[in-house]
């Protein structure tokens, strides 16, 4: 599942290839939305998740306020709107619909896990 309330590259940055976002234990004040491109997602040095357009990843921290499970790796040059705790929750208070698509892509990688192990 998608994200579609970011379709404007205003608040976009461009992140190259091979640049760490975030590593596991750095402090989780931002999630991100990719406009463009791809960001790999690892735990324990293990890819978990490829992030595409449209998706969004480090949501977790940002609403537990709690450090980092995960790596964000750029594979492929990439636009990204970072969005922070006020952001996150305008966005939550203006669009239920947005705080619905969220928790389904929660529900979608829980899932996911649970079928790994």
């Amino acid at each position: 599942m998608q994200i579609h309330l970011f379709d404007k590259d205003q608040d976009a940055e461009l992140f190259p290839a091979g640049r760490i976002i975030f590593r596991v234990g750095d402090p989780g004040s931002l999630m991100f939305a990719v406009l463009d491109g791809t960001v790999e997602i690892s735990i324990h040095g293990k890819t978990v998740e490829t992030v595409g357009p449209g998706g969004v990843f480090g949501e977790m921290a940002l609403i537990e306020e709690l450090p980092r499970i995960a790596t964000a790796l750029v594979k492929t040059d990439a636009k990204i709107v970072p969005i922070d705790r006020k952001r996150f929750m305008f966005l939550v208070q203006q669009n239920p619909f947005f705080a619905l698509q969220l928790m389904t892509i929660m529900a979608g990688r829980l899932r996911s896990m649970d079928e790994k192990i």
